[in-house]
């Protein structure tokens, strides 16, 4: 027997259009008579047919999720697992459904990306990277597609709703704090300069030494990409110069874990001899040997706050433009030592 709106409607003594609205999450049923009819639902086992109140909302109550192409790093990152969870914890708190897509290069995401948007599948966009020319950014707003980035946008901050940790306080704060230690050879571990991240984690390196009085030496920036090879590579440079650092900002957990292995095959010991400040403070960070101090960017929150403005954005074609910059902080462990 299927049960219907009208069996919910008479159990929880409500018309049936207040249960259609219930459903629709209208701000116009109270809170109490929300409660009421939602246990009339469980009890009775009844399910909304979504795609039935889809055809006539012209809504598929699906967002779309742009993951980093499948050949890089992204799926490796525990980045990713930690966003998508606040990503998902936002869109369930209002009943959307998440379709991912990816590629192995740009230009296969950009064609998902116009699948996705072309064959409405999709009602808006939330893009988990911030690249430097970005196309997939071009063709969302010359469409007027509803999209959120997670990340600084390379051109027109002003016209894309973006959620974003301040990258530039956060890694001059990282600095200062091996400064403080009384370190002055600090040298910098940055993924690729395509990722607008990568740019504003070294500005805020840069102002740091610059505001310290410290000469920024071209040979202590290295950049790889986010990954533990990269990590690796990237230490035995840096190690190999004539004058090697004593501390180290890494702007990846992920890719700090790659340096400490290698540290430990070089025979130099972390904090002893080197100290090393990361980012992103996911669990490995706190699990490795020895603990990193990491900056904690709060992760879930990047995700949970941009599914949240992306479903306004959705819901009213008024919404501002927001530029929503989520905290962070310092969390320190075991690898960072006063420079002796």
């Amino acid at each position: 027997m299927t049960v219907t709106i009208k069996d919910v409607a008479k159990l929880a003594n409500v018309a049936p259009s207040t249960v259609s609205r219930v459903i629709a999450d209208s701000p116009r049923i109270s809170e109490e008579t929300k409660q009421k009819v939602k246990r009339a639902m469980e009890q009775l086992g009844y399910h909304p047919n979504i795609n039935a109140r889809n055809l006539v909302s012209k809504s598929t109550q699906t967002i779309g999720l742009v993951m980093p192409s499948s050949k890089d790093v992204g799926f490796q990152n525990p980045f990713f697992p930690t966003v998508l969870q606040g990503i998902s914890e936002g869109a369930q708190e209002k009943y959307y459904a998440l379709h991912m897509t990816t590629g192995k290069s740009e230009k296969e995401i950009l064609d998902a990306v116009i699948q996705m948007v072309e064959g409405r599948r999709v009602d808006g966009v939330v893009l988990l990277t911030s690249r430097v020319r970005d196309q997939v950014i071009s063709y969302l707003r010359k469409r007027k597609f509803p999209f959120v980035l997670i990340g600084k946008p390379y051109q027109d901050i002003e016209e894309i709703t973006h959620v974003d940790n301040d990258n530039i306080r956060a890694m001059k704060e990282a600095t200062e704090y091996l400064l403080h230690l009384g370190h002055r050879h600090i040298a910098f571990i940055g993924g690729t300069r395509e990722l607008m991240v990568t740019l504003d984690r070294l500005d805020g390196y840069e102002k740091a030494l610059q505001e310290a009085g410290i000469l920024v030496k071209p040979e202590y920036i290295v950049h790889e990409e986010f990954l533990w090879e990269g990590g690796q590579e990237a230490v035995r440079e840096l190690m190999a110069l004539d004058e090697p650092p004593t501390a180290l900002v890494v702007v990846d957990d992920f890719m700090a874990l790659g340096v400490l292995n290698t540290l430990d095959e070089l025979g130099i010991q972390v904090p002893q001899d080197l100290s090393i400040v990361s980012f992103n403070n996911v669990l490995l960070a706190e699990m490795s040997r020895p603990p990193l101090t990491s900056v904690d960017i709060n992760i879930f929150e990047l995700g949970y706050q941009a599914t949240k403005n992306l479903i306004l954005m959705i819901e009213n074609d008024k919404e501002p433009v927001k530029r929503l910059i989520i905290s962070h902080r310092l969390v320190e462990r075991s690898s960072c030592a006063k420079y002796n």
